[in-house]
């Protein structure tokens, strides 16, 4: 049986490129299309099908993601939600870059140990975002690049946290 996709999502814009400074309403849109795709079971990219899998481990965020229009409208603070639902996502597909390029070295394994401990990825990627978000509020507001040392420290001293209890 073949779903088809409203005309709204098979618009003319530019895909989403890996390379580039993409505005803030493409990369919603991006998440929005992704995941209207998926729930009508078209065939998806790659970036895509790990976009899908980050709105998925995240039924709060499922509708918002689903209207485009409210997606792209969306300004944290004016909404009744206490994060940015685009920032918590973006952290997850960040958390999975670093993860699959073992870049800063070492993440790779300390995801694996944090899986481990946590019991699932989504735990262990929590761990690490809480690292990554503190690490790149420190380079901010000191005007400053992120520390990889830093970010590791963090998410290492959450992980020896996390053993204790």
């Amino acid at each position: 049986m073949t779903r088809e996709i409203p005309d709204e999502h098979l618009s003319l814009r530019p895909p989403l490129s890996s390379f580039g400074s993409p505005t803030r309403d493409q990369l919603r849109q991006a998440y929005s299309d992704a995941w209207c795709k998926h729930v009508a079971g078209s065939p998806l990219t790659p970036l895509e099908s790990m976009l899908a899998d980050v709105i998925g481990l995240h039924p709060e965020y499922q509708a918002l993601v689903q209207d485009g229009d409210a997606a792209l409208a969306f300004e944290p603070g004016a909404a009744p939600v206490a994060e940015n639902p685009f920032l918590h996502m973006g952290l997850h597909m960040a958390v999975r870059e670093q993860v699959a390029i073992d870049r800063p070295p070492g993440v790779r394994d300390l995801h694996r140990r944090l899986q481990a401990q946590c019991g699932d990825v989504h735990g262990a990627e929590h761990v690490l975002m809480e690292a990554l978000a503190e690490t790149l509020w420190e380079a901010q507001t000191a005007a400053r690049p992120p520390d990889e040392n830093r970010y590791l420290s963090l998410a290492r001293a959450r992980l020896a946290a996390a053993r204790g209890k």
